[in-house]
């Protein structure tokens, strides 16, 4: 049996559909509250039969927080790919976010142990890499530093990642990924939101750049890495660095909308920030921009999956043709609404 955390999110519907279609037994934890349609959503992307290969998630609501829920959900499990955590850059949600990232995954951890679980992967986040110097690109080496450009997201995936490690030296075989920005269709509202603000007219970049990578990779990844019991280590997930007015003006290409022209300069993201946290706080409402955002989108971050190519021999989908099917998968979807 396999257990997946965080199954209702973009990356866990994936792996889900990668799971079941290759005849796996999966049983994925979920909140009480959480809505599956949107695992049958994504799955209606790739299959004719998303209703017959969604029946064959074993559902089980479990709080990662809670000892014994995760015990009962951990019952006959052999392989644990834990996905599931809180992603949020408002400060609001930050005290939460480092609690739950963190404890949950400290708890997931003692019960793998517990229970003699086989096979553990973590997906972390490149969040949790050093920067390097002079512009030069990440790679495995590139040991975290504190810094007050961190994100609290990065710190609680740092914080999360030391119980992986603690627990490998417990004796738990357990693999790290870490994912740059992920690109998968669905979730509009949240991970995938960037096409949709495409959609309705985004006129404004930044000089910043970032590594992205299609979910699907993500997915095959993460399989095969455990499937070649490559424990003890950490691996970067990362298909290509792009600048944001790269990366918008792909998804304006094949959106059908004019790419964004105007250049916000660092200074000018550093004002807004602050404009807007004034305006929620008047409001009560989520500032448009916080500023972690406005720091990660000034910054220049490049990423290497050299260790991830080696090891599995791993070929990535060129970035601009998941830009292109995810654009297809948005405009299908806003015609399906109407």
């Amino acid at each position: 049996m396999i257990l997946v955390t965080g199954g209702t999110g973009l990356l866990g519907s994936h792996l889900l559909l990668d799971l079941v279609r290759s005849g796996k037994q999966v049983r994925a934890i979920k909140r009480s509250t959480s809505n599956t349609e949107m695992v049958r959503k994504v799955f209606s992307y790739y299959v004719s039969n998303p209703d017959e290969l969604a029946a064959k998630i074993e559902w089980v609501n479990a709080d990662l927080m809670d000892f014994g829920a995760t015990a009962d959900a951990l019952a006959g499990v052999t392989e644990i790919y834990h996905c599931g955590a809180v992603v949020s850059f408002y400060p609001k949600d930050h005290k939460t976010m480092l609690k739950v990232n963190i404890e949950g995954t400290a708890n997931l951890v003692n019960q793998a142990i517990e229970h003699k679980v086989s096979k553990f992967c973590y997906v972390s986040s490149v969040a949790t890499l050093g920067r390097a110097e002079n512009n030069d690109v990440s790679t495995e080496e590139t040991y975290w530093i504190p810094s007050k450009k961190n994100s609290v997201y990065g710190i609680s995936k740092y914080g999360a990642e030391r119980e992986i490690w603690r627990g490998m030296e417990e004796g738990l075989n357990a693999l790290i990924i870490n994912p740059s920005v992920i690109l998968g269709p669905g979730f509009w509202q949240d991970n995938s939101g960037l096409f949709r603000l495409v959609w309705e007219g985004l006129k404004y970049y930044t000089r910043g750049v970032n590594g992205y990578v299609d979910v699907r990779d993500i997915t095959k990844a993460m399989i095969g890495l455990m499937d070649g019991n490559q424990f003890g280590q950490r691996f970067i997930c990362s298909a290509a660095n792009l600048s944001y007015q790269d990366l918008f003006t792909h998804m304006a290409t094949h959106l059908g909308k004019p790419a964004p022209t105007v250049n916000v300069p660092a200074a000018m993201t550093a004002v807004a920030w602050r404009v807007e946290a004034v305006r929620a706080l008047l409001t009560g409402s989520k500032p448009e921009v916080t500023r972690e955002m406005a720091i990660t989108t000034s910054q220049v971050y490049t990423y290497s999956s050299e260790k991830l190519s080696k090891t599995l021999n791993f070929t990535f989908r060129p970035i601009e043709d998941s830009i292109r099917e995810i654009c297809g998968f948005y405009i299908g979807d806003l015609l399906n609404d109407k």
